[in-house]
């Protein structure tokens, strides 16, 4: 009883429309988890409110384009709430038609279980696994500051707009929040405003038994604004907003005290409504309870629908306006406003190749990570867009832009950054960059440090990001720092991530060809560097490169006996084994492999010619996990690679107990043909 007393009084608090609009998100939602028989109605039940000022009186968006250079970002991090934005969606005037919202969690809908980007119009990022989300705020927000330092003039900001995040509980568990929210008070994000759904309820109970911190003041010390409001009080969030957004120096968390299940008689502030649909009784007595009409199910008043596609329309005003606007700019910085609209379509200049660099063959040998950071900086001097920076390792990355300057609050325009010991929150934020549009960000650390970025790369390939992962000291190569830093199942661990383009080039030249591939990417690319000199390799077709594999040196003297496959820096080493093998009268091809992803993207009749089925006698090289390798050498074949941990020792010894020489590939090959 004290509880319905308590969902009255809050309800009774708000206006009646705003009200009406609340429990229009809220049903929508319980409804829409019923139908599916599965689902999270809790969260949505509890965030409508604020969602509904939100949405109704500040974010800044066109429904009927909804991709608007200008509009406000809204990242639902708190993914499993999906039903919540959905609602929105649809109130609002997106093309989210109500049908949509009864397939939830149906295939083909536009309703996923978690949000998707590209998937449903509206839908600013993907997010599911906690915590991320935050990360992409925290980069869209840097991605419009430096942005609007680019583009702005003192008579026009053409950029100029907020990044709304919604998290939960869960999602402040996470690092990788911590560490984003750590960075953005660095950088003093102003126009990054966080509202923190403070339900204090998870899957398994009260947030009590595990999160008893004071996130308040973790907040206040990573340098952001902490605001405070009742979160199923309208004006007490609008005032929270206001605040939010007046303060320009510093990030603003508002918390949002909210109640998982609002108005639920028997479910409200419960881990029962988390993750499951209410159950038709208690769905009855909850409409009964707000005072919602018991049918039909996903029942919008006329009211409603008006007041909120009132509030689509005044958006495309706000957006007409801004076109408006633009179109003056462009008459007074035709340049500008050219390249504007030119990283803001993701459009490359047509000289963007020019001035690279290249690499005399049989010349000195070449860490592919240094030819990486010579290519980086001539991309920097064609491609603006391209920026970025890595996890406190930029001088063993060589990732440094020269003349890029260091971001931070006093140099908004800085293209290099710092990005400290956070590699779970640089993915995440890098992310948040591609989706806000008009950069091509990259990040660095150690190949070794993928594990720390996984969920970022995953996201990155599922959403389709153009986002770049440099990854270095990418082998036992990496030497002394023994087996912790040695990479040993981290190439087949980014090769089975579906829609990830990985490239592991084998000298400075095919290194240029793999960054040539990354910009052009309509995906992430991870490029997988090595920190040893390695040879810059004589007529070497690196062109190919684009094919993910070719054929490095052809057998000699005749029809090959024997096939090897190599990547990286045992290329050299197949190329040295195949020219003695040849000295003996067996002529042996070799293929060079630097990317699976593309080369199984070729027509079959290419994949064919390289690797011809009639040579059965196959020995695929690489200093890493031997996992993938069988399905290109057969049964027939063999792998010389590695499943174990590596070792501290110098690198030429390391290779040699590992048995990557040429020596060892020429002995393997002969088995192979005996």
């Amino acid at each position: 009883m004290v509880k319905s007393m308590q969902v009255e009084q809050k309800v009774g608090a708000n206006s009646a429309i705003g009200r009406a609009v609340a429990n229009t998100i809220r049903f929508l939602a319980v409804d829409a988890a019923q139908k599916a028989g599965s689902g999270h109605p809790g969260a949505p039940m509890g965030t409508a409110d604020f969602a509904f000022v939100l949405w109704d009186r500040f974010l800044k968006f066109d429904p009927v384009h909804p991709e608007w250079p200008n509009r406000d970002r809204f990242v639902l991090s708190a993914g499993h709430s999906c039903l919540l934005l959905y609602s929105l969606l649809h109130l609002y005037g997106f093309d989210l038609p109500l049908e949509e919202l009864k397939n939830y969690r149906q295939w083909n809908s536009k309703t996923p279980g978690h949000p998707e980007y590209g998937n449903t119009p509206g839908v600013e990022t993907t997010t599911g696994p906690l915590g991320q989300g935050v990360g992409n705020a925290v980069g869209m927000a840097l991605a419009e500051r430096i942005l609007a330092t680019r583009f702005n003039r003192d008579d026009f900001a053409v950029v100029d707009h907020h990044t709304y995040c919604h998290c939960s509980d869960g999602d402040l568990m996470e690092g990788v929040a911590s560490e984003a929210a750590s960075l953005a008070g660095h950088l003093k994000l102003g126009k990054l405003i966080a509202l923190y759904d403070d339900n204090r309820i998870t899957i398994g109970g009260t947030t009590a038994i595990s999160f008893t911190e004071d996130v308040r003041r973790r907040f206040e010390a990573y340098g952001w604004q902490v605001l405070a409001a009742d979160g199923h009080n309208h004006e007490a969030v609008a005032q929270a907003l206001e605040a939010a957004r007046a303060e320009t120096g510093r990030p603003s968390l508002i918390t949002a005290r909210t109640h998982i299940g609002f108005g639920s008689p028997s479910l409200q502030d419960t881990p029962e409504v988390h993750g499951s649909p209410l159950g038709a009784d208690e769905v009855l007595r909850t409409k009964a309870h707000l005072g919602w009409p018991e049918k039909p199910a996903f029942y919008v008043p006329e009211e409603v629908i008006e007041h909120t596609r009132k509030a689509g329309r005044r958006g495309s005003e706000i957006a007409a306006e801004w076109h408006a606007r633009f179109a003056r700019y462009r008459k007074a910085y035709p340049e500008l406003a050219a390249e504007f609209e030119r990283v803001t379509s993701g459009r490359l200049p047509a000289d963007w190749k020019s001035g690279l660099p290249t690499f005399e063959p049989g010349g000195a040998p070449v860490a592919t990570r240094s030819a990486s950071g010579k290519i980086l900086n001539a991309l920097a001097l064609r491609l603006p867009e391209l920026l970025g920076g890595s996890a406190d390792l930029e001088p063993s990355n060589k990732t440094l832009l020269q003349d890029g300057g260091s971001q931070s609050a006093e140099l908004p325009g800085g293209r290099n950054i710092h990005f400290g010991i956070r590699e779970h929150g640089m993915g995440a934020l890098v992310n948040g960059m591609a989706y806000h549009g008009g950069l091509l960000p990259y990040n660095a650390t150690f190949l070794v440090f993928s594990d720390y970025q996984r969920p970022a790369v995953r996201i990155a390939a599922l959403a389709r990001l153009r986002t770049v992962f440099i990854y270095t000291h990418d082998s036992i190569g990496v030497g002394g720092d023994g087996p912790t830093h040695q990479p040993v199942e981290h190439l087949w661990s980014l090769r089975a991530i579906p829609g990830l383009t990985v490239i592991r080039p084998a000298d400075a030249n095919e290194t240029r060809v793999a960054w040539e591939v990354a910009v052009q990417n309509q995906g992430p690319t991870a490029l997988i560097l090595t920190r040893q000199n390695v040879p810059v390799t004589i007529d070497l077709p690196c062109e190919q490169l684009v094919r993910g594999a070719y054929v490095a040196r052809e057998a000699k003297g005749g029809v090959a006996r024997a096939l090897i496959i190599a990547t990286g820096s045992e290329l050299a080493l197949a190329i040295d084994a195949a020219d003695a093998l040849h000295a003996k009268g067996i002529p042996v091809r070799v293929v060079n492999m630097p990317s699976t992803e593309l080369f199984e993207g070729q027509p079959a009749a290419y994949r064919e010619e390289v690797l011809p089925r009639h040579i059965e006698a196959r020995l695929a090289v690489e200093a890493g996990a031997t996992i993938g390798w069988w399905k290109y050498v057969g049964s027939r074949g063999a792998v010389l690679g590695i499943d174990r941990f590596g070792a501290s020792a110098p690198e030429d010894r390391i290779f040699s107990e590992f048995g990557f020489t040429p020596d060892e590939i020429e002995r393997r090959v002969l088995q192979l043909i005996a």
